[in-house]
Protein backbone atom coordinates (compact mmCIF):
# COMPACT_ATOMS: atom_id res chain seq x y z
CA UNK A 1 0.00 0.00 0.00
CA UNK A 2 1.61 3.44 -0.98
CA UNK A 3 1.13 7.03 0.67
CA UNK A 4 0.12 8.93 -2.72
CA UNK A 5 -2.45 5.90 -3.52
CA UNK A 6 -4.33 7.06 -0.16
CA UNK A 7 -4.22 10.55 -0.75
CA UNK A 8 -6.37 9.90 -3.88
CA UNK A 9 -8.93 8.27 -2.07
CA UNK A 10 -12.08 9.77 0.03
CA UNK A 11 -12.02 10.11 3.67
CA UNK A 12 -14.99 7.84 3.47
CA UNK A 13 -12.96 5.31 1.55
CA UNK A 14 -9.90 5.75 3.77
CA UNK A 15 -12.32 5.14 6.79
CA UNK A 16 -13.68 1.80 5.16
CA UNK A 17 -9.89 0.57 4.90
CA UNK A 18 -9.34 1.15 8.13
CA UNK A 19 -11.79 -0.91 9.35
CA UNK A 20 -10.77 -3.60 6.75
CA UNK A 21 -7.10 -3.45 8.28
CA UNK A 22 -8.40 -3.72 11.49
CA UNK A 23 -10.37 -6.65 10.70
CA UNK A 24 -7.56 -8.61 9.24
CA UNK A 25 -5.56 -7.89 12.00
CA UNK A 26 -7.82 -9.07 14.20
CA UNK A 27 -7.51 -12.33 12.30
CA UNK A 28 -4.45 -12.39 11.69
CA UNK A 29 -3.98 -12.04 15.76
CA UNK A 30 -6.75 -15.26 16.21
CA UNK A 31 -4.91 -17.52 13.68
CA UNK A 32 -1.45 -16.70 15.49
CA UNK A 33 -3.11 -17.67 19.07
CA UNK A 34 -4.38 -20.82 17.42
CA UNK A 35 -1.17 -21.81 16.16
CA UNK A 36 -2.67 -21.37 12.60
CA UNK A 37 -0.82 -18.38 11.27
CA UNK A 38 2.04 -19.24 8.66
CA UNK A 39 3.54 -15.71 7.76
CA UNK A 40 3.82 -14.06 11.03
CA UNK A 41 5.29 -10.79 9.03
CA UNK A 42 1.58 -10.10 7.54
CA UNK A 43 0.59 -8.75 11.32
CA UNK A 44 3.17 -6.08 11.12
CA UNK A 45 2.33 -5.32 7.90
CA UNK A 46 -1.18 -5.31 8.44
CA UNK A 47 -0.44 -2.84 11.85
CA UNK A 48 1.64 -0.48 9.70
CA UNK A 49 -0.83 -0.29 7.08
CA UNK A 50 -3.63 0.74 9.41
CA UNK A 51 -0.89 3.60 10.44
CA UNK A 52 -0.35 5.07 7.19
CA UNK A 53 -4.67 5.16 6.87
CA UNK A 54 -4.51 7.00 10.10
CA UNK A 55 -1.87 8.94 9.47
CA UNK A 56 -3.61 10.00 5.71
CA UNK A 57 -6.86 10.93 7.73
CA UNK A 58 -5.12 12.78 10.04
CA UNK A 59 -3.41 15.65 7.69
CA UNK A 60 -6.70 15.49 5.37
CA UNK A 61 -8.21 16.45 8.90
CA UNK A 62 -5.84 19.43 9.46
CA UNK A 63 -6.02 20.77 6.00
CA UNK A 64 -9.75 20.89 6.26
CA UNK A 65 -9.27 22.75 9.76
CA UNK A 66 -7.16 24.76 8.02
CA UNK A 67 -9.29 25.71 5.10
CA UNK A 68 -12.48 26.92 7.16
Amino acid sequence: MNANELRDKTPDQLRDELTNLKKESFNLRFQQATGQLENTAGIRAARRNAAKVKTILNEKAAAAAKEA
